[in-house]
């Protein structure tokens, strides 16, 4: 089984999609604050999920998972030392000093980035047919950022989580209100493509160890298909799936109904 090295800008977000890409054994490293990055190298990070069914949430902790995860700040990160970058920030951030820098590198070392973005990054627009991604960048804080990263090495998931830091919690810890359920569309290229359906196999296989026995993180295992009969039905039908349905799906994103997308995480 392949693993991969992931950089993960943002560590709030970050570390809710990181709280999957684990279990599978990947190496994550988060671009964050000072503050949380000590937290996250001393402690690692929490995740509280809600499971369908179970009155108490799970708590996902990075140290008991199969994979290892690190923190710092944007400063001195070598984006070509990873597969896939992660952009889990929101949009205004990407202009702030480092991480702007560190957008530019990735771009030039035209590393694949997934974003989980508040909003479509700009180079995702451009792979839309016909669009005029030039009128809106205006409702970018600084479109300038990403001039860097090529339409083909960035893809966009559709998430729809709803996360918050705890109010006594410490900055290493997130509570998930209601499962994330993200939509990954494919990379221009297979080979980038490639690393999001090996990562759905991971996040697919993952089971919690709960006290009950092995549960499937979240949901019912009587609810869900798996993501490989999903993308068969959205290849027959071409229609989206119950968005009622938090778990992995196969739509195709609303805005370009031709391409296909990869069923990722829950």
């Amino acid at each position: 089984m392949a693993t991969y090295k992931i950089l993960l800008m943002g560590a709030s977000y970050g570390s809710l999609l990181a709280s999957k890409l684990l279990f599978g054994g990947h190496s994550i490293h988060l671009v964050c604050l000072p503050a949380e990055a000590d937290l996250i190298n001393t402690e690692g990070f929490k995740v509280r999920l809600p499971v369908r069914g179970r009155a108490e949430p799970v708590l996902l902790e990075s140290r008991k998972l199969p994979g290892t995860v690190t923190a710092g700040p944007a400063e001195g990160v070598d984006p070509k030392a990873y597969d896939l970058v992660g952009l889990c920030m929101q949009e205004p951030q990407y202009r702030s000093p480092g991480v702007r820098e560190l957008l530019n590198a990735v771009g030039k070392a035209r590393v694949p980035c997934m974003s989980i973005m508040n909003m479509p990054p700009l180079p995702y627009l451009k792979r839309i047919p016909g669009l005029d991604y030039k009128a809106l960048e205006p409702a970018f804080t600084d479109p300038r950022v990403w001039d860097s990263v090529a339409p083909e090495k960035i893809t966009l998931n559709s998430p729809d989580p709803q996360a918050i830091r705890p109010p006594d919690g410490k900055a290493n810890e997130l509570l998930v209100t209601l499962p994330t359920n993200f939509k990954c569309a494919r990379f221009a290229g297979d080979a980038d493509t490639q690393i999001v359906r090996a990562l759905e196999k991971d996040v697919d296989g993952a089971r919690y160890a709960a006290p009950e026995g092995a549960i499937e993180l979240p949901g019912d295992p009587g609810e869900r298909d798996s993501g490989t009969q999903r993308r068969r039905e959205a290849d027959h039908a071409g229609e989206a799936h119950d968005r009622n349905n938090r778990n992995i799906a196969a739509e195709p994103p609303r805005h370009d109904r031709a391409e296909q997308v990869e069923g990722l995480f829950e």
